[in-house]
């Protein structure tokens, strides 16, 4: 185990959140390899329930200002203490520049986060790390100013392909490295970079810990029977851009003799809309909607599947998913998957060799594929072999972890701890 006398501050939008796992599975593990983090978060959690691995962070957490006008005194005296920072005229400038182009009062929000957590940041820091290039980078990066510090940041997905491009090429101008979790981000944030060296490909990999492989037994449903009808199992929030109304869709068409039902595992803004979608095309009673869930959960939710399905598709503001971490966890448990090819979902599922790729935005590409992976049970036996092999083989957790971790260490052999005046 390496020696991080000094801490990293982790600036997240929100801790805990169900929907990120692959950020508490990392800091988790950077933990175990030795480095001393401290979280601050832009927002209070909202999920009801909390996963394990969340808990299991040993980590001092530090919520800012979700919102300025709340918390005026704690607003004043950050900026107080701030302004009086070599660093403030610069950081102050970044801003402003920042600001006429987006003039929005979340960025006026950006800029006050950061006074409270230059002011509030232990001097022990020697690094500041940001998951998300959009807010959280923000926040860090002005603050990381404020102080003289070097930032870095993981990219992900919607922050990648919604935040402008003027902004992207500054902070990759500006930050020490930044990593990211598809092959297809890097590709991206790397043409806009100044030196494409600083952004790195790193997976968020599987953590064989917590996903073990399962002991399945075929079911036998093929879609015949329809007292044992297959299970579908689909997990994600009900956003545009998990394709959900696709997927009603798609399931709509399927033949009227193939028998079969759907559990849906996730929370979001659209859950309502998309339960109307189903009562109107007759579906309500094959569909169980299971909310949000802790790993616990997932995981009994993966076991029981017959396949597991996700119609990721590009969302009208150009938000999409990365690679998403589920589709890792369902090949782990040996459940075959049928997915659409956008955006990073081909660097893993190889089309009729780790599962079933049809194009985004296509329900009958997607209804041919459900009705052959629920009627094919040798196809599924062998997809599931062979995504389950790929992913254990090629994305352990680990390998991204040495990266980080090597990232992280280099960085401390050259950091100098920020220092901030007396109150």
């Amino acid at each position: 185990m390496a020696d991080f006398p000094r801490s990293i501050a982790v600036i997240v939008k929100g801790w805990p959140r169900l929907s990120e796992t692959f950020i508490a599975q990392e800091l988790g593990a950077l933990e175990r390899r030795g480095l001393r983090l401290r979280l601050f978060s832009l927002r209070q959690p909202t999920d009801g329930k909390v996963h394990a691995v969340n808990r299991a962070l040993r980590a001092p957490i530090v919520y800012l200002p979700e919102y300025l006008w709340r918390e005026p005194l704690r607003v004043w005296r950050g900026w107080r203490r701030a302004r009086r920072l070599p660093g403030y005229p610069a950081a102050r400038g970044r801003w402003l520049r920042d600001l006429m182009r987006d003039p929005t009062p979340n960025r006026g929000r950006r800029f006050g986060q950061a006074l409270v957590l230059a002011a509030e940041m232990p001097t022990d820091v020697a690094h500041l790390y940001a998951h998300f290039l959009n807010t959280p980078a923000s926040v860090a990066r002005y603050a990381a100013t404020l102080r003289g510090l070097p930032w870095s940041a993981s990219a992900h997905a919607k922050d990648i392909w919604t935040t402008p491009d003027w902004e992207k090429r500054e902070k990759l101008a500006e930050a020490q490295w930044v990593v990211t979790c598809t092959a297809s981000g890097r590709d991206h944030l790397a043409s806009l970079a100044r030196d494409p060296a600083r952004v790195e490909l790193v997976y968020h990999g599987l953590d064989a810990a917590r996903f073990p492989p399962a002991e399945r037994r075929p079911s036998g449903r093929d879609g015949r029977d329809p007292a044992n009808p297959a299970v579908l199992v689909s997990v994600g929030r009900a956003v545009e851009k998990k394709g959900y109304a696709d997927l009603l869709d798609a399931l709509a068409r399927l033949p009227p003799d193939l028998h079969w039902r759907l559990l849906h595992v996730g929370g979001g803004p659209l859950l309502d809309p998309l339960k109307q979608q189903a009562r109107r095309l007759g579906l309500d009673a094959r569909i169980e909607w299971r909310g949000a869930q802790d790993q616990d959960g997932v995981l009994r939710a993966y076991r029981v599947a017959d396949l597991f399905v996700l119609a990721s598709r590009v969302a009208a503001d150009g938000d999409r998913d990365g690679l998403p971490n589920v589709l890792l966890e369902a090949l782990s448990q040996g459940c075959p998957v049928v997915a659409t090819a956008v955006s990073a979902i081909p660097e893993l599922i190889e089309n009729g060799k780790t599962g079933l790729l049809v194009p985004a935005g296509d329900p009958p590409a997607l209804t041919a594929a459900l009705a052959r992976l629920i009627a094919d049970l040798p196809l599924r036996a062998r997809l599931a072999r062979t995504g389950e092999d790929r992913v254990r083989q090629e994305f352990p957790l680990e390998r991204g972890i040495d990266r980080l971790a090597a990232r992280f260490a280099a960085d401390e052999d050259t950091a100098t701890p920020g220092m901030l005046p007396a109150a």
